[in-house]
């Protein structure tokens, strides 16, 4: 059994969050300036320029890409075979609590937006903290931790959408559905969008997976072949709707349409979609 000092997880969360916040992934600037070369419409060419301005400009500086800095959503893949030991004082702490540590730390260092609100209908008081964070968690075998964070804005967030269709539903039903979902996110969503795609699982499965979906390189297919070719064809019929970088118009509404997929009932064909804007943060570390 390996150990793994506390602090070692809140750092690397910390550090994280905030490059996060200030760095946009290379993937995601190379599919902007690939979508720079083939845009014609001035409006849309001029939109594109400064998204990638702003990229540099964030990294540069070490400024927030964008001012609301998100819900932390954090993907923890966790060894069967390590072990964090817990600082001295709390004995009852765990890895749940170094993540959430972590997000406390890295948002109030990195001057981030609080924008987690602790009762979502009656108070909605600020916490203060952007915590808590969600963490969704795998038991993994061997001795690392992987680690994947992705800062969530709310304006894509609020345009996600779940369905559950028949499981005798044509693929062309899904595909015309989930092109419908990111064409009406519109200009709220802050396009040119990413579009992560659950298909299977259960209810809560579909969504969770629509969200990791995120996590793929825009630069990488599906593995299988079939839902690679989805993706391409999904991507296309989007970017044919016209809605184009921040909705002023042009060929680019989304950058890339990334699916996961699962086993699910026979009765059952759940699908969601999580929408994602065009300041697309998110980091994976792994410790060992």
């Amino acid at each position: 059994m390996k150990t793994l000092a506390y602090q070692i997880v809140v750092e690397a969360v910390s550090e994280m969050c905030i490059s996060a916040c200030h760095e946009l992934p290379s993937d995601v600037l190379a599919a902007l300036e690939r979508a720079l070369t083939q845009e014609t419409g001035e409006v849309a060419r001029d939109v594109l320029e400064r998204l990638i301005e702003n990229a540099r400009v964030a990294s540069d500086q070490q400024i927030p890409l964008c001012q609301d800095t998100g819900l932390t959503v954090v993907f923890l893949e966790l060894g069967t075979e390590v072990r964090v030991t817990p600082p001295t004082g709390r004995p009852e702490a765990t890895i749940l609590d170094a993540i959430q540590d972590g997000v406390r730390q890295g948002y109030g260092e990195g001057f981030l937006r609080m924008s987690v609100v602790g009762d979502p209908l009656h108070e909605r008081i600020n916490t203060q903290t952007n915590t808590p964070a969600v963490v969704h968690t795998s038991l993994v075998p061997g001795e690392t931790i992987k680690l994947s964070i992705m800062a969530k804005g709310g304006g894509c967030e609020n345009k996600s959408q779940f369905r559950m269709f028949l499981p005798t539903s044509p693929a062309e039903d899904v595909m015309a559905w989930i092109a419908q979902v990111a064409q009406q996110a519109g200009a709220n969503a802050c396009p040119p969008l990413v579009v992560g795609v659950g298909l299977g699982g259960n209810f809560e499965v579909s969504c969770r997976l629509s969200k990791q979906a995120l996590l793929r390189r825009l630069d990488e297919s599906h593995s299988d072949p079939y839902y690679a070719r989805m993706e391409a064809g999904l991507l296309e019929r989007i970017n044919q709707c016209g809605v184009g970088p921040q909705g002023l118009g042009g060929r680019t509404t989304a950058l890339g349409v990334m699916i996961e997929t699962a086993p699910c009932h026979i009765a059952s064909l759940p699908v969601a979609v999580n929408i994602e804007c065009h300041s697309h943060r998110h980091k994976t570390v792994e410790l060992s």
